[in-house]
């Protein structure tokens, strides 16, 4: 009698303990949620401007949904801490970076890559661990790391298929769906292989030798063959779209979206969300 009152205590204080953490995880998102209605209410046309002017996807984007690209963008920055590494902070950072994230999942339902907590800006190029090349960015399991120099440059130059912003925020997306499950957007997950018997025949290919418009270095490895068609596919469209249609075709359905359509998002039913604080809250 005595083992099954002390096993009920224990399975009492499990189902209390996951109901805190629920409550919590509520709570603070309606207060993230507050905030980022705040923020928009304060600076909607400064951040719009911004946006106009760096990010090229933005500016492209049909005036109907602007406002839940930018909404998303808030929510995504609130959500993340910004390290700054021999780097002196500038208002567009965290907007610009938050951004290249919500770009990429923008047709998704699941957009915050929740098991980062911690994206982290170096001013240049930079070494990491024992690799003797620099980096222009990385992703780990400790955080997204930015060349904020490589970041700016190659959202300037928006035709050259080279972006490590979407190359990063891709590499994040995959691992948050495959290794950690933390933020798994269940339709990206599910897409995935659909996408992949499209892809890997392109990719091994590429390693026999042969050339397409995504650049060689899409032949390293699969995982590099992914987040270099992802910079192909929204800085190149038209051309991806012409010279490789079926792994063009495959993004769009994995992703939800086609970068040469006004509104992008290619479910309607996404874009009908509202735009009050329940809709941020449930976001």
């Amino acid at each position: 009698m005595r083992l099954l009152t002390e096993i009920a205590l224990i399975i009492g204080l499990v189902i209390a303990v996951f109901i805190i953490a629920r409550l919590s995880r509520l709570v603070l998102k309606r207060i993230r949620a507050v905030k980022v209605t705040r923020i928009y209410d304060d600076r909607h046309w400064d951040y719009d401007n911004i946006l106009s002017q760096y990010n090229p996807y933005y500016k492209s984007l049909d005036d109907t949904v602007r406002d839940r690209f930018l909404r998303r963008v808030l929510n995504f920055m609130e959500d993340k801490d910004f390290e700054y590494i021999d780097l002196e902070k500038e208002e567009r950072m965290p907007l610009l970076i938050s951004a290249a994230a919500v770009q990429l999942t923008f047709g998704l339902e699941h957009y915050l890559l929740d098991y980062f907590k911690t994206i982290y800006l170096l001013k240049e190029n930079y070494r990491f661990g024992l690799y003797n090349m620099p980096f222009e960015g990385h992703v780990s399991e400790d955080g997204i790391y930015l060349s904020w120099s490589n970041f700016i440059r190659e959202f300037s130059d928006y035709s050259d298929g080279q972006n490590v912003g979407l190359h990063e925020m891709a590499h994040a997306l995959v691992y948050v769906n495959f290794t950690v499950e933390e933020g798994k957007d269940d339709t990206f997950h599910d897409k995935f292989r659909d996408f992949s018997k499209t892809a890997r025949p392109i990719f091994e290919r590429m390693q026999a030798g042969e050339t397409t418009l995504l650049d060689p270095y899409a032949a390293t490895n699969y995982q590099e063959f992914w987040a270099v068609s992802i910079e192909t596919f929204f800085e190149k469209s038209h051309a991806f779209k012409r010279q490789l249609p079926e792994l063009y075709d495959s993004l769009c359905v994995l992703l939800n979206q086609d970068p040469l359509t006004p509104r992008k998002v290619i479910d309607p039913e996404l874009l009908e969300e509202s735009i009050s604080n329940k809709l941020i809250v449930n976001l």
